[in-house]
């Protein structure tokens, strides 16, 4: 069975570590989070974070996945703030008006990396080109694949240097609250919150 569709499923179990000398035998003793695999780490904390999570193994299960969504907002013949063509072919079935307004009913991207470490998104000004989080609408669809996950940021970092040639994107920044109705403590303001869906495609 598929690591996701166990995660899915709520079966994810906790290691235990092997009892050392002292123990007592009701002290059960878990390995820490750092030991979860990277796709485990991710899906906890961004689950953590407040955000949905949609796994599919193919096209097809991308489309009902995305349908659902649409369907469960009722975002049909809705404005979507769109600026990547490739997306905007993709999903051009669904009667949605694509527009480069940020006032749209909700946005559609890609993004650089899926953050294992703290469950966030990283993006940059290939998805949002020079605008800040809070110009963004509060509903985001997000499509990425199973290839994204990275350790950390840092490793994020190094991947969109490597890969933009001549070319850095700039205005990276990462999305990370994703709990619209969850009171903010005081760490939290000048957050941006948005309400997220993450369709994320099977491609190892």
């Amino acid at each position: 069975m598929s690591l996701f569709k166990r995660l899915l499923k709520g079966n994810l179990n906790l290691k235990k570590t092997p009892k050392q000398k002292g123990d007592q035998d009701d002290g059960l003793k878990y390995y820490p989070e750092d030991s979860l695999a990277i796709d485990e780490r991710f899906t906890n904390n961004f689950r953590k974070n407040g955000g949905k999570f949609l796994y599919c193994t193919d096209a097809q299960e991308i489309n009902e996945a995305f349908d659902n969504i649409l369907v469960e907002n009722d975002w049909y013949e809705k404005e979507v703030f769109c600026i990547n063509q490739m997306l905007s072919k993709k999903f051009d079935g669904y009667n949605l008006n694509f527009t480069k307004k940020t006032t749209a009913t909700f946005f559609l991207t890609t993004c650089e990396s899926l953050i294992s470490k703290n469950g966030s998104i990283l993006l940059s000004s290939n998805q949002i080109k020079e605008k800040k989080l809070d110009e963004l609408p509060t509903n985001i669809v997000i499509f990425a694949t199973t290839s994204q996950f990275v350790e950390n940021i840092s490793e994020g970092l190094r991947i969109i240097k490597n890969s933009g040639g001549k070319f850095i994107p700039s205005n990276i920044t990462a999305i990370q609250d994703f709990e619209t109705e969850k009171e903010k403590d005081f760490m939290s303001y000048g957050s941006s919150t948005k309400n997220l869906y993450l369709l994320l495609l099977e491609d190892l």
